[in-house]
C-alpha cells in the first residue's frame, strides 16, 4: 500500500471561529439547504458526532458520484482541526483503500481565514494517482466551500 500525500492552501474573509461552524460543525445541515444540487443530504449513520462517527453525504443529481460514507477521526473545535476518512462509496475507486483529510483553519492578518487541507490518498498495491484527478476533486471541493463563504458574508448573524 502506498500513501500519497496532497497539500493545498487558500483563504477567506471569513474569521476561523464562524467559518468553522459552518464548514464543520454544520455543514450537514448547512450545505444541503443551500448546495442541493451539491450535497442531497448528509446524516450521521453511527456515533454523536464526535471522534469515531461516521456519517453518509448523498450527492446531488448532476454529481458523478451517489455517496460516500467518512467516518471522523478528530474533532479540535478549540484549534479548529477536523480530520476524517472516506472510508466507503462511488469515490473510492478499486485502486483506493482509503483518502484522509485534515482541514485547519488559522486566523490571517486581515481578520479572515488560511484554510490549510492535507489529503492522504491510501492507495492498494502500487497505484500512483494522478494529479489531475485530485486536482478535479480539489476543484470540486474549493467551489463548495466558495458557496458556503458566499452564503456566511450575505448572512453576517449566521453562526456567530
Amino acid at each position: 500500500m502506498g500513501v500519497f500525500t496532497y497539500e493545498t492552501e487558500f483563504t477567506s474573509v471569513i474569521a476561523p471561529p464562524r467559518l468553522f461552524k459552518a464548514l464543520v460543525l454544520d455543514a450537514d445541515n448547512l450545505v444541503p439547504k443551500i448546495a442541493p444540487q451539491a450535497v442531497k443530504s448528509a446524516e450521521i449513520v453511527e456515533g454523536d458526532g464526535g471522534v469515531g462517527t461516521i456519517k453518509k453525504t448523498s450527492f446531488g443529481e448532476g454529481s458523478e458520484y451517489s455517496y460516500v460514507k467518512h467516518q471522523v477521526d478528530a474533532l479540535d473545535k478549540d484549534n479548529f482541526v477536523y480530520s476524517y476518512s472516506l472510508i466507503e462509496g462511488d469515490a473510492l475507486s478499486d485502486k483506493i483503500e482509503k483518502i484522509s483529510y485534515e482541514i485547519k483553519l488559522v486566523a490571517s492578518a486581515d481578520g479572515g481565514s488560511i484554510i490549510k487541507n492535507t489529503s492522504n490518498y491510501h492507495t492498494k498495491g502500487d497505484v500512483e494517482i494522478k494529479e489531475e484527478h485530485v486536482r478535479a476533486g480539489k476543484e470540486r471541493a474549493h467551489a463548495l466551500f466558495k458557496v458556503i463563504e458566499t452564503y456566511l458574508v450575505a448572512n453576517p448573524d449566521a453562526y456567530n
